[in-house]
């Protein structure tokens, strides 16, 4: 493309108060620069130029002297050189600047310039150019040509190139966790269904199926979102996107979304997406900025809030986070009083958290107060910003001196009072109060830190809400997840417990199960998928149906862990670690075989020995490739085995290897009538274990006994082939 660009008259030169000097600068300007620089007459032909525009045509600045443009310039040039001076001798200005693409050799090169050889033009590689045209006057102010100056751009164009190549290098780089799971059809669209993204955004299934999901993307989003979807689906390749999708209260929160093709026989068989609510971190970062920018001013104010912040942060709880707020409350502003409320929307009511922050007086707000009752809370969120009432009279002013207003301040010995709103996401969780026993001036920067904090608390309740519903949720999962009760088996005592972690409310994946086979052998089962919450609580819920499924199909464990693997690569997350102990016991002869994805050695107890720890090298944890083995497992009369999880063993002051040799130890000192019961045995290795430590992780115990017995067991002849060990 030719540039053109508007310009203003060159001013004509003074040539006759041009002195030698200012003559020789010029000519070593025009001569030495590397900008290219022309003078066109009206008849389009060259009366001034220096080589550097000359050498755009591979001449030199006198071959061009007196030449037309199309004899020396490539057509689309020439064209352009023509239209500027039509447009000068107009009285109109030129075009503006665009740019060029120009090669040396793509000219009419040969005799002089006035005749192009057949087959003689080369053709390197093109330049950039960019051209700019200025209209010349004569000493009348007539327009006499046009002046052209040209510049090479052709550095910058390869910097910006290599620049966008950059940035898409990065973008196909960039991955994200997952949280809500949906699948879809190798072309894209919905075909099952997905609660948890229903129940966040209030869809029906109807609603969300097919390409009824978009409905709920902002529309500000929308058209991007579905045509980067339908690229990936084209292409086959990682879907990676963040937009805004409309929760089911109308408002609107964050997502980071990453979808993955499944692939069978080389054909794509459908997409595994899953997305990730980041709203609360992207109004974390985004408040930050806000903070730094707005408290620098103010080392005090930045710091108390730092410690707000902080002590924010770490509050898990809504009754952690109403705690906090009444130290910072006290500590920060001298508040004799702090109240936390939560707005209830259906009810169009405020429920006070802490009602010992409000004051037990005639006329004050009651633990629930509907939001049309005049309150500084309920004003601060009707006026959604914070409402500073410095005395009494403020108060009386706030509330047109009402009757309420007046029995509250007679037996009151409150004489100040600040309300913020707590807003999340644009919509209203409930409100703060402070009040003072005595009249009390806000100061700019104290209002400053106020909303800081504000939003800060308003942050950790929406997240303390959700962590409580989380963890009542997977809590619920886990539970549902364990057997309800262990089987009978005649001949075999089970005892089994799962011990959940107390402290911050974590729920992790560790399992246990025991069922019977149809051949009437017994398979137990213990496992643990690393993490907590939702995610680790349905990992362990599918690796465990999971189980029971293969069990039932072919009990090896080489052939149930391998298919566990198998599962694993296809449908979990490459990060996540799954441990899982197996193993298969005939209740006749005590006989059976045994497998170990990366779990702890089970403990053994004999009345012929010492306790010990199974010898027996584990092998890698679910995923990992490395062939499956299982080896011989007896389990004779009087015989116990114990499966547990690192829970029991492993904490902050004791490490693996000293947990370890420290069970074994317990486990020797239990006296036999608590050794020959698994129930008791089982309290009794817990209760020891844990004595003295803080449970920071879940505890999970299966205990597998044989009673000894008077006369000899039945003996069930052992099938021809079988071996110690044997592979997947």
């Amino acid at each position: 493309m030719l540039g053109v660009s508007t310009g203003t008259s060159v001013p004509r030169p003074r040539v006759s108060g041009l002195d030698v000097s200012d003559s020789a600068v010029l000519a070593t300007l025009l001569t030495e620069a590397p900008i290219g620089f022309a003078f066109i007459d009206a008849d389009l032909r060259f009366r001034r130029m220096n080589q550097t525009m000359a050498d755009l045509t591979g001449n030199t600045a006198t071959d061009h002297i007196g030449r037309t443009t199309a004899q020396m310039w490539p057509s689309d040039l020439a064209e352009a050189a023509a239209a500027a001076m039509r447009r000068v001798q107009a009285g109109e200005k030129p075009a503006p600047t665009t740019e060029h693409a120009v090669a040396v050799g793509d000219q009419l090169a040969t005799n002089g310039g006035h005749d192009r050889a057949a087959g003689e033009s080369l053709k390197p590689q093109a330049r950039q150019w960019s051209f700019s045209w200025f209209p010349s006057q004569d000493s009348d102010g007539d327009v006499s040509g046009v002046a052209v100056i040209a510049v090479d751009v052709t550095e910058q164009h390869q910097a910006a190139e290599a620049l966008r190549r950059s940035e898409e290098r990065y973008r196909s780089l960039v991955q994200a966790g997952a949280q809500v799971v949906w699948v879809t059809k190798p072309d894209g669209e919905i075909a099952e269904d997905s609660p948890e993204w229903r129940w966040i955004t209030g869809q029906t299934a109807d609603e969300y199926l097919s390409k009824g999901w978009l409905e709920a993307i902002h529309p500000d989003d929308r058209e991007r979102v579905e045509t980067a979807w339908l690229a990936s689906i084209r292409s086959g390749k990682v879907f990676d996107s963040r937009y805004r999708v409309r929760s089911r209260t109308g408002s609107y929160r964050h997502y980071d979304v990453r979808a993955v093709p499944i692939e069978r026989d080389g054909e794509i068989i459908e997409w595994v997406g899953a997305s990730t609510d980041v709203t609360a971190q992207r109004e974390a970062e985004e408040m930050r900025g806000r903070l730094t920018e707005q408290l620098s001013a103010a080392a005090l104010r930045t710091a108390r809030l730092q410690q707000a912040t902080s002590m924010l942060a770490e509050a898990l709880t809504v009754e952690q986070v109403v705690q906090v707020i009444t130290e910072v409350g006290r500590s920060a502003l001298g508040a004799e009083r702090s109240a936390v409320a939560l707005l209830d929307t259906e009810r169009l009511r405020l429920r006070t958290i802490n009602p010992d922050g409000l004051p037990g007086s005639p006329g004050s707000q009651l633990n629930e107060l509907p939001l049309s009752a005049p309150s500084v809370m309920t004003a601060a969120i009707q006026a959604r910003r914070p409402l500073l009432l410095e005395s009494p009279e403020a108060l009386r002013r706030q509330f047109d001196n009402s009757a309420g207003v007046a029995l509250f301040l007679e037996h009151s010995d409150e004489k100040a009072w600040v309300g913020l709103p707590l807003l999340a996401s644009g919509a209203s969780l409930g409100a703060l109060r402070f009040s003072f026993t005595r009249p009390r001036q806000i100061t700019e920067e104290e209002r400053v830190f106020l909303e800081a904090l504000a939003g800060q608390c308003a942050l950790a309740m929406e997240r303390a809400t959700l962590y409580e519903r989380e963890h009542k949720t997977a809590e619920t999962l886990q539970r549902s997840l364990l057997p309800d009760s262990l089987p009978t088996v005649p001949g075999i005592m089970l005892a089994a417990r799962c011990l959940p972690v107390t402290r911050n409310m974590e729920i992790g994946g560790d399992w246990y199960d025991a069922f019977r086979l149809p051949d009437g052998r017994l398979a137990v089962a213990t496992g643990d998928v690393m993490g907590k919450g939702l995610t680790a609580a349905a990992g362990m819920g599918r690796v465990r149906n999971a189980l029971r499924a293969l069990a039932l199909t072919d009990p090896r464990p080489a052939a149930v862990l391998a298919g566990l693997d198998r599962l694993f690569l296809a449908t979990e997350l490459e990060e996540q670690v799954t441990t899982v102990a197996y193993l298969v016991v005939d209740p006749v002869t005590g006989d059976g075989m045994a497998g170990n994805a990366g779990h702890l050695p089970p403990l053994l107890l004999s009345g012929a020995g010492p306790p010990r720890l199974d010898p027996t090298e584990a092998g890698t944890p679910l995923g990992w490739a490395s062939p499956r083995q299982q080896y011989e497992f007896r389990l004779p009369p009087g015989n116990t085995a114990v499966l547990y999880s690192d829970g029991l063993v492993e904490n902050r002051k004791r490490g693996l290897d000293a947990g370890l040799e420290e069970l074994v130890a317990v486990a020797a000192k239990a006296p036999p009538t608590v050794a020959e019961d698994p129930a008791q045995l089982l309290g009794y290795l817990v209760n020891r274990m844990l004595a003295g430590y803080e449970q920071d992780d879940d505890v999970t115990v299966l205990v597998l006994s044989v009673p000894a017995m008077d006369e000899p067991r039945p003996v069930r002849p052992r099938k021809a082939g079988s071996s110690r060990k044997g592979r997947a």
